[in-house]
């Protein structure tokens, strides 16, 4: 039973909560500051990736833009389909692009899956966003996000930094890249939790009553469907 109080008491409790809001503002403005000053590391590897109308560098990538966002998706060589989670968050991407565009940021979604896999499966969901393969490269081991079996079966951390295991040999992550010239930096990555920022859907869920309501799943996405495939 939840509490119910006339509207005065309900303003007043806003009013509190809305103190904590701003301060938890504040505090992500400060955090973001920092992320920004983070050092960077130059890619000196000469990574090729195959896209729809041939083979990219990573600065093709950028598509003349000086900032590049890659959203690594869950989508192995011999997968069917993509990933649900990173479906559901890949339903974010088409409408920012214009905007990103406009603020000089370029994005990709980078998978191992063959091209064309990835083109069906793109067409299927009615996405037009980038999607390139990697397939044929060390991007995706290098980035944090693919495993070998060998390296899944010692059970050691190898996520987030070495931070977590991830108990699968396609993971999720961001990568944000810098091109100054020639020359192509890493500048941030995330894993896990820290993905929850790029996902309009979760953040407006926050805002109801109910939340996600995941709290009694024995995961947190165990609800979720490609927008498809909903009953």
């Amino acid at each position: 039973v939840h509490p119910v109080v006339d509207r005065q008491a309900w303003i007043d409790s806003r009013l509190e909560h809305l103190e904590a809001e701003k301060a938890l503002t504040r505090q992500r403005d400060e955090l973001s500051a920092a992320r920004r000053a983070l050092p960077w590391l130059e890619v000196t590897n000469d990574y090729v990736f195959d896209t729809p109308d041939g083979q990219a560098s990573l600065a093709d990538l950028f598509a003349g833009r000086r900032q590049l966002l890659v959203y690594h998706f869950m989508m192995g060589p011999d997968w069917d389909e993509g990933c649900p989670s990173c479906s559901f968050w890949a339903d974010n991407y088409d409408g920012t692009q214009i905007h990103l565009a406009h603020r000089d940021t370029a994005l990709v979604a980078i998978s191992r899956s063959p091209v064309a896999d990835i083109e069906a499966y793109k067409a299927r969901m009615g996405w037009s966003f980038r999607w390139v393969s990697s397939l044929d490269s060390s991007f995706n081991s290098d980035m944090g996000v693919s495993f070998t079996p060998d390296q899944l079966a010692t059970g050691e951390p190898n996520y987030n930094y070495d931070t977590i295991f991830f108990n699968g040999e396609e993971a999720p992550g961001i990568s944000a890249f810098r091109r100054e010239g020639d020359r192509v930096y890493l500048t941030y990555q995330t894993f896990a939790r820290g993905l929850d920022m790029t996902n309009g859907a979760y953040h407006m869920l926050d805002l109801t009553a109910a939340g996600r309501d995941e709290g009694d799943l024995d995961w947190s996405m165990q609800w979720l469907h490609r927008h498809d495939a909903y009953p």
